[in-house]
């Protein structure tokens, strides 16, 4: 049915410009009193007749169109869909509706066109921010107006729910999909797996901080368009990641796509730009766990591999430079062997790496079990050197205790690396491999210095010259020690100066001296002195940091000279609580080098000990006592 309405054409066809600009002049009019900011008002610029004000003229919808008024263009359709349908009556709507309804609805398309177009603008460098201002500002009103019609008795337009919030997501999703997919080479393409994800990775960052510096600025904060954006080119990402899995990954693919799952991308959302505007952790991660599984499992195996490849080759080559004779290289006069240098950097690349890789502290950590493996093989490789003893097995010790030091000096500083059962085996070991190295290297020494010790303690003892003569030798043998890095040796030094001390202490605790009176005891005390000094500075300066051994010899002096039973009692429990493991034992043959002192006194004195010994007052105590065994 067809209904001819006021000023229609002769043929039936309204002026349909000139009905548009009275509909639009009629709003106008209506409105003009409450015309708020997006009311447009043009003039011709022409004077009106009687030189009063130019007339405002009102752009038509076409107009409207062509300057990108798109908010102002849909106001204008809303009010003459108002009309049709809303406001007159019913012989009015029979008289044009069903060509205005026609009308209508053609210009309706021509604007959801515009609005389409201008949306995928969005992410261009060419966008009109103004246009797009516009244009999501006409999608929340249509929006508002299928509110409307939802809340009326009447029979809406058939355009109505008009839906465009719907079609504004459509369109920038397939927008984000678009430009997702045309970053590189098909994901299909084996050869360019890796950089199709690290393409897409890119124009994801570069599209989301562009949204965030322009887009965002053109959108009511209600819309909260960041973490539309955000959601959008998440689940792209993600499905285009979940395709690439679909063709299986060579190694490198698989380590670059673990990557970006695991660290480059939360890395992107927490840019400081974005983290404001994005909730990354309602996003979640890229690809599901059961996607995940089997490509950490290939990256952890192909590491496991690389370690341990890397382990055989490095003892085998320490292990060849031995068979064949030579001598460790040197630095700075220091021997030093490859195998830390050359693994611990390995082991601390992988280890870091795989846990940006896989995301998984704990399955990183599960590489570092090889370690243990490792340092077993390196101890059963110094016992063979220590066992076969040819001319090169020192130096050997000597690089291989610098390679202890660097390793547990790893395994302490970068516990985060280590399960804790792997760390404490591996420091077990090492402290074991020290001990045997400290052994083999000053077993010999000692052994040169046993006749200088079989005087300690005798008549001879009290003579200067007895002393003099073991500091001599112990210097000389000294020097066949240097060759370790500057703290083993300080280590070493320190190791071979108690022992030394234990021994001048157990020598002089066999009671082959009496010192029966005061004056021998104040000769013993001034020599037990000098001799602590004497030896803690020949130490010193060969490297020893133990300067606490001094004390032991003066304070052990010190019992000597003292002849007032209260005042060795003092010194006694001062001896015992700096020294728990001191024992009775230990304080009987002392105080039987004084043979003034009686049975009893020396009673009494034991009885003192053993209060002091209480576990309570034994916090953080040296061990030197227990060393010397005393019948």
């Amino acid at each position: 049915m067809s209904f001819r309405a006021k000023g229609e054409e002769p043929s039936g066809r309204p002026a349909r410009g000139r009905w548009l600009r009275i509909e639009f002049q009629k709003l106008f009019r209506g409105n003009r009193a409450q015309a708020g900011p997006n009311t447009i008002s043009v003039t011709d610029g022409h004077l009106s007749p009687g030189g009063k004000e130019p007339q405002n003229v009102i752009p038509t919808f076409e107009e409207l169109l062509e300057a990108n008024h798109l908010f102002e263009a849909s106001q204008l359709l809303i009010e003459r869909e108002e009309r049709l349908f809303g406001e007159i009556t019913e012989a009015e709507a029979l008289e044009h509706q069903e060509e205005e309804v026609d009308r209508l609805d053609a210009d309706r398309r021509a604007l959801k066109d515009l609005v389409v177009q201008i949306l995928k603008q969005s992410l261009s460098t060419e966008v009109n921010a103004e246009a797009l201002i516009s244009a999501v500002n006409a999608v929340c009103q249509e929006e508002e107006q299928d509110q409307q019609w939802k809340q009326r008795d009447g029979t809406p337009p058939a355009w109505r729910p008009s839906g465009w919030k719907k079609l504004h997501d459509s369109t920038l999703c397939s927008l984000v999909e678009e430009r997702m997919d045309n970053t590189s080479s098909s994901p299909a393409d084996q050869v360019e797996k890796s950089l199709h994800i690290r393409s897409m990775g890119r124009q994801l960052k570069q599209d989301l901080l562009w949204m965030v510096e322009v887009v965002k600025s053109c959108y009511p904060l209600e819309l909260n368009i960041c973490n539309s954006y955000a959601r959008w080119y998440h689940q792209t990402f993600s499905a285009r990641l979940k395709k690439i899995t679909e063709f299986g990954l060579d190694d490198k693919d698989c380590t670059s796509l673990l990557l970006w799952v695991n660290e480059y991308y939360p890395e992107i959302l927490r840019e400081p730009e974005l983290a404001s505007e994005i909730d990354h952790e309602a996003l979640g991660k890229l690809l599901p766990e059961k996607l995940l599984k089997p490509l950490k499992e290939q990256y952890l195996n192909k590491q496991q591999s690389e370690l341990t490849t890397c382990i055989d080759r490095v003892l085998e080559e320490a292990k060849q430079k031995w068979d064949d004779g030579e001598e460790p290289s040197r630095e700075d006069g220091c021997f030093v062997s490859p195998v830390a240098y050359d693994l611990i950097p390995l082991i601390n690349g992988i280890v870091t790496t795989t846990v940006k890789v896989v995301g998984d502290q704990s399955k990183a950590q599960d590489l570092t079990y090889q370690l243990k493996d490792l340092l077993q093989r390196f101890r059963i490789f110094q016992d063979d050197i220590m066992k076969q003893g040819k001319p090169n097995s020192k130096p050997f010790i000597k690089a291989i205790l610098s390679c202890v030091e660097h390793f547990r000096d790893f395994l302490v500083k970068k516990s985060d690396l280590f399960p804790e059962d792997v760390q404490e085996s591996c420091l077990s070991v090492l402290m074991d491999m020290k001990q045997s190295a400290h052994m083999y290297l000053l077993s010999p020494v000692h052994k040169v210095l046993k006749p200088q010790y079989r005087k300690l303690g005798t008549s001879d003892w009290l003579n200067k010259s007895v002393f003099e003569n073991l500091l001599v030798s112990t210097e000389r043998e000294i020097q066949d020690l240097q060759g370790s890095a500057e703290l083993c040796h300080q280590d070493l030094m320190g190791q071979l100066h108690q022992e030394v001390t234990a021994e001048y202490v157990k020598r002089l605790l066999k009671r082959k001296v009496k010192l029966k009176n005061k004056e021998r005891q104040e000769k013993a005390f001034m020599t037990v002195k000098d001799n602590a000094e004497s030896l803690h500075n020949l130490f010193v300066k060969m490297g020893s940091k133990e300067d606490w051994l001094k004390e032991i010899l003066n304070n052990i002096a010190e019992v000597l000279k003292l002849q007032d039973l209260p005042a060795i009692k003092l010194q006694i429990v001062s001896l015992g609580t700096d020294y728990p493991d001191l024992s009775e034992k230990h304080v009987s043959a002392l105080l039987k080098l004084k043979t003034n002192l009686t049975k009893a006194n020396r009673k009494t004195v034991k009885a003192i000990l053993s209060d002091t010994l209480k576990p309570a007052n034994v916090v953080n105590a040296r061990p030197f006592f227990s060393s010397i065994p005393v019948k």
